[in-house]
This record gives structure tokens, sequence and C-alpha cells, in this order.
């Protein structure tokens, strides 16, 4: 039995991609967080993460000499470069939501969190380090399996006979694998120097540079093996591809359950979330009080914020271990989902709230993230799903667009 069921679980893990709803819910949600946050700091870009930064480049070129830390912002110090990269951010975060060559894009968008993030550390908050850490993970994922262009595409591909089928070329995705490799070369003879980008990458080992041009042979492999060896080279790749996805999903789960585990017990260790006040000081400062009156309303009652602080480390404790009965799980998901977007509302953290929102539901079940789906679909498309047909009864009956055997001879001729 144990063999028998090791055995089920091996051929699921290398022959599918699990988890298909939940990646495509972790890439459209980062997505659109980053593509909201680039959005809204346009107006004050310089003085975030360019030339007006007063964490000067100067500043952020030293830093970077010494953690080693990967952005192209450091390859020149003009306002053009700047403006590009962060245009590129921009469209690549804006592609991804849209799941439009998801692999492309996952990894250009990878490319844009970097460059800005590193570029100044010091600002933003536990939500930039979600992004940061799952733009990372995203990048091995295929997370363009539902609820994207490129699933839309595949099932029209997937429509026609083999003739149209094999006289399509690609063109778009040539174009833009041959664009990626242009631009490779172009980092490395004009901006690709240092450390950071040929000896320190995102492995030890291996750099930057190499990283980036073992994923755009990968994905010309990949193209080259769809169209030219659709038997076991194609059987192979696909297998290892689930490899990674798999690995890549299971590493977010952890990733998520660290982050709440980690904060639990911290919280724990802290005098104020001991005696339960420690929500009371964050609601009286200034600059996380976008509601005064709400947060000084909330703060006056003493049991509110016992129980706030209280219900908050339990909460965040409890989770990983929670993992282990859906239903105890799915009911924890609702409260931490509620517990953000108080923090979104009380606190002025929308953008955090929104990202660690996001991570959680990589936890929610298949079937409710479907229902959710139909019903976005049917919101803003207006589209409904089609009524089961009533199928006549009796054996004579005659249904639509199925065809009937006529009685053999010996039925006919029987007394």
């Amino acid at each position: 039995m144990n063999a028998s069921a090791l055995q089920r679980g091996l051929a699921r893990v290398t022959g599918s991609s699990l988890g298909p709803y939940q990646t495509a819910v972790v890439r459209i949600g980062l997505s659109f967080t980053w593509l909201c946050y680039l959005l809204r700091e346009w107006p004050n870009r310089h003085e975030l993460y360019g030339p007006d930064s007063p964490w000067s480049w100067d500043l952020a070129r030293q830093l970077i000499a010494d953690n080693h830390a990967f952005t192209p912002l450091m390859w020149s110090r003009g306002s053009l470069w700047f403006e590009t990269v962060y245009a590129l951010a921009i469209v690549s975060s804006a592609l991804l939501l849209l799941g439009w060559r998801t692999r492309t894009m996952s990894v250009l968008y990878m490319l844009g969190v970097l460059a800005l993030q590193n570029r100044s550390v010091f600002i933003g908050d536990g939500g930039d380090n979600v992004i940061h850490l799952m733009a990372l993970y995203t990048v091995f994922t295929r997370c363009g399996q539902v609820w994207s262009l490129d699933a839309r595409r595949a099932a029209r591909r997937a429509g026609r006979d083999a003739a149209e089928r094999g006289a399509d070329r690609d063109v778009p995705g040539i174009v833009l694998w041959a664009a990626c490799g242009l631009a490779l070369v172009a980092a490395q003879a004009l901006g690709g120097t240092g450390l950071s980008w040929t000896a320190r990458g995102p492995l030890p080992g291996i750099g930057w540079a190499t990283a980036l041009w073992g994923l755009w042979l990968v994905h010309g492999l990949w193209w080259l093996a769809r169209r030219h060896a659709p038997g076991e080279p194609r059987a192979v790749l696909d297998t290892l591809a689930h490899l990674a996805h798999n690995a890549a999903l299971l590493v977010i789960m952890a990733e998520v359950c660290l982050i709440y585990a980690t904060a639990g017990w911290y919280k724990v260790q802290g005098s104020r979330w001991q005696d339960g006040t420690a929500l009371y000081y964050p609601m009286h400062l200034d600059y996380f009080s976008p509601w005064p009156g709400l947060s000084h309303l909330l703060a006056g009652s003493g049991v509110v914020v016992l129980l706030l602080s209280y219900g908050t480390v339990a909460v965040q404790v409890a989770f990983p271990f929670t993992l282990l009965n859906r239903r105890v799980k799915n009911v924890l998901l609702a409260l931490m989902m509620a517990e953000h977007v108080g923090i979104a509302v009380l606190l002025g953290l929308p953008f955090f709230s929104l990202a660690m929102i996001v991570a959680d539901a990589v936890f929610l079940p298949t079937s409710f993230l479907r229902r959710v789906g139909a019903a976005v679909r049917t919101l803003v498309l207006g589209a409904r799903p089609a009524a089961r047909p009533e199928l006549p009864a009796g054996p004579g009956a005659v249904v639509p667009g199925i065809r009937r055997e006529a009685p053999p001879e010996t039925e006919k001729s029987a007394p």
C-alpha cells in the first residue's frame, strides 16, 4: 500500500504541474500589486529610485560592492537609463498580469523588481520583501496554465488540425526571444560589470549573467523540442518542467509558513505582545493612522486592543500547524486575510496587505478559486456557463448531436 501510494505520488509530481489556479493567483496578484505601486509612485520615482534619491548612486554603489546585490540601475547613472528600466518594469508587470508570454515576462518582471528594490534598499516594507522573494520563485513556475492569454492561445491552437499547428511558427515568440538575446549581448558588452553580474548570482557559484543566459537557452531549447522533437525529448522536458514547477510551488508554500511562524514567535518574545498592548502604539502614530478617528476609537477600548494583539499572535503561530486539517486551515486563512484587510485600512499599508493576501491565497482550495474565477468572468465579460440540456427519456428518444445506431435485424424480427 505504501509503495503504491508513493508510486502514485511520484507519477503525479512528475506528470503534472500542481496548483495551476494557485500559481495563477500568485502571478496575477503580485504583478498587480507591483504594477499599482509603480504607477502610484510615478511622480516620486526620481526621489525613490532615480538620480534625485537621497540614497545617491554613489552610496548605492558602495553598498552593492559590499553585499553584491543585483540591480541594472548601477550600470549607468543617467536619467534616460533609469526611465527605461522603470518603464520596462511597468510593462513587464502588466504583461505578466495578463499572462502574455509568461515564461519570458516572469523573468523580466523579476529583473524589474530586483533593479528597483536593490537600488534603494531602505525604501519599502515587509510586502516588498514578499514581492522580492516571490518574483524569484515565480520564474520556475508554470503560472500561465489558466487565466492567461497563453492559456487562451494554447486552447485555440489545440482546436486546429495538425497541418495548421505545424504551420504556426509563433513569430511573436521568436522575435521576443531574439530581442532578449540581443539585450543580453548588449548588457554583457556594455553594462554588465562587477561581481553582482558575473561571479555573484541567485545560486552559489552562478552569476546573474550565467543564470540569465541559461534561462534564455532553455527557452530556445523548449521551442525546438516542441516543434521538431515531439516524442521522448519533449516528454523529458515536460517532466523537468513539472518538477521545477512543483518544487517552486513547495518553496512558496514553505516561505509563507516561515513568514508567519517567525513573525508569530518573535512577537511572543516581546513584552508588549505578552501584555496585549502592542497594537495600541501604532494606532497613535500619525504615520500609521490614515483614519485617526477610527484608530483612536479602537485603541480606546482595552479589551479590543487585547483581543487583537493576542489574536494576531495566535493566528500566526498556529497557521503552519493547521495545514494538517483542511477545514481549520480554511477558517484560519479567512481570519488572516481579514487581519491584513484591517492592517491596510487602519495602518495605511495597502501594498503590504495585498502582497500578504496574495501569498496566503496559495493555500486556497481549487474549487473555491474556480468559483471565484467563474464569478469574475461573469461579472467582467458577462459570460454565463452553458446550461446542461435535459435529455429526453425513453429508448426511442432522439437527442440532438447524438447519433443512434439502428437496432439489429434480430431485434426487429423477434416475436
